[in-house]
């Protein structure tokens, strides 16, 4: 099975290079080119907005059943094309074929619950003074979206802002990164085959910088939708924020776990292994800072870095493998300055450490421990392979270090305490708390952060509410 041509896809049609720009698209496990990505003109976004403006005229006015309908048949279209979407999503991204096969489906699921979320928008009517006048409140779909999604989850993290907003009755322009552009493309593949009317859903790529300020400025968009590196996020809520235009942010963690005494260590060990190397560590919400009470800290590491040193890394397409490489290059050489930064400070790498020989962009797995507070580590988002261990006397002092970044989006602890896990879950400056496993992420959950680590849902009953606007309608009879 061959890479797939890649295209822009506006008002309904792929468009090819045609004399576009072109960049390489690269396999991460061996650095080499396996596709041309075509880059937008100017042209092709003014395009874009002008099909979404056109389209949103007349979906806005497509039955929420309708709309549900069409979701439905992208969930269907999602499973039949899963294992040819998951190859090519590992061959441009590198995570190991089962991960990717996870990260697809999961979409599946995600199209169903906005197809009966959808059905649920609903508005109300408020009792009045007057006998004579109705109020009315109506939900209705902000109009025309932009949506930019990352390369560490490029399907699902897409779809879950296009579903949204579709789902809701807008039209939206997505904007993928450039180094996973396969897994995007066949978001809108997936819903032209469903028979989503042309303009509805454009998808463009190529230089993020032009697209994004040409997109935002322009007065037809009224949402933006970003999921990505906190510094890029302040930047584009910032230009939005400049034509009051309404803004949904995923931004970068820095996730802390809390291991209390008494937890079943065995089974944290475990699981937190298995999750922290999820995806070679590149995952906004990857717990990173692990902060273990120091009667259970000996064990805890020991159990970890066991699981740890057990993880066999090499190219996703290779069943056998539970750890594949990181999505560019340039990320080994971050990792090295870790580890570097580290040692330098006098703390302790107790596994891995190093880049792994070959073509690849392989780094081992790595633990790190003796860390100081203000270390480089533990003030600075990783999105890699390594894990950072310290300890912890008493929660009041753990919730006081925990909280201590910019940083809210995902955290985690494991207790067998309720005294505990009421504090530490109430304690946490976090969007997102997770105690005795991992159970974040899910369609029907609220997924998002607080602090510096953005604003607004995905997800959950709460999916919809940043692409629906609330109008009060007051009628004297």
């Amino acid at each position: 099975m061959q890479y797939p041509q890649l295209n822009l896809y506006i008002d309904g049609q792929l468009l090819r290079g045609e004399g576009r720009q072109e960049q390489d698209v690269l396999n991460p496990a061996t650095n080499e080119v396996i596709g041309q990505l075509p880059h937008a003109t100017q042209a092709d976004l003014d395009s874009a907005l002008a099909s979404s403006q056109r389209a949103f005229a007349a979906w806005r006015t497509v039955s929420a059943l309708e709309r549900s309908q069409l979701l439905r048949k992208v969930a269907a279209g999602i499973r039949e094309h899963a294992p040819a979407i998951s190859r090519n999503l590992t061959l441009e991204q590198g995570k190991p074929l089962a991960e990717a096969l996870g990260e697809v489906m999961s979409c599946a699921e995600h199209a169903e619950w906005h197809a009966e979320e959808a059905r649920r928008i609903y508005g109300r009517l408020i009792p009045a003074r007057d006998a004579r006048v109705q109020q009315t409140v109506l939900r209705e779909p902000i109009g025309v979206c932009v949506a930019f999604s990352p390369w560490n989850f490029p399907f699902s993290q897409a779809f879950r802002k296009v579903v949204a907003a579709i789902g809701a009755g807008c039209t939206v322009i997505l904007k993928g990164s450039s180094d996973t552009p396969a897994s995007v493309l066949a978001i809108a593949k997936v819903f032209h085959d469903a028979g989503l009317p042309p303009g509805v859903l454009n998808v463009v790529s190529g230089d993020s910088g032009m697209i994004s300020e040409h997109l935002i400025r322009s007065p037809i968009v009224r949402k933006i939708s970003f999921t990505g590196s906190t510094p890029v996020g302040q930047r584009l809520a910032a230009l939005a924020g400049a034509k009051m235009k309404r803004s949904t942010m995923e931004l970068g963690g820095h996730a802390p776990v809390i291991v209390c005494d008494d937890a079943d260590i065995d089974q944290a060990a475990k699981v937190l292994a298995a999750f922290k190397f999820r995806n070679a560590g590149q995952v906004c919400i990857s717990p990173t800072r692990f902060y273990v009470q120091e009667g259970a800290y000996a064990r805890f590491v020991d159990r970890f870095v066991g699981q740890v040193e057990a993880l066999k890394v090499g190219d996703g397409l290779d069943e056998a493998t539970r750890m594949g490489p990181l999505a560019q290059r340039r990320r080994v050489a971050v990792m090295e300055s870790f580890v570097e930064d580290t040692r330098h400070r006098g703390g302790q790498v107790l596994t891995g450490g190093k880049r792994l020989p070959g073509n690849g962009n392989f780094f081992a797995p790595t633990v790190l421990a003796e860390l100081e507070d203000d270390s480089r580590f533990m003030t600075e988002e990783p999105f890699g392979p390594i894990a950072g261990i310290v300890s912890f006397k008493s929660v009041d002092e753990v919730l006081v270090r925990a909280n201590s970044l910019p940083f809210g989006l995902a955290s985690y602890a494991f207790t067998t305490s309720l005294k505990n896990a009421h504090q530490i879950s109430r304690g946490l400056e976090a969007g997102m708390v997770s105690i005795n496993h991992i159970g974040l992420a899910l369609a029907e959950t609220p997924f998002g952060g607080v602090k510096e680590s953005g604003y607004g849902s995905e997800g959950g009953s709460e999916t919809f509410d940043g692409y629906l606007t609330t109008k009060f309608i007051s009628q004297l009879s």
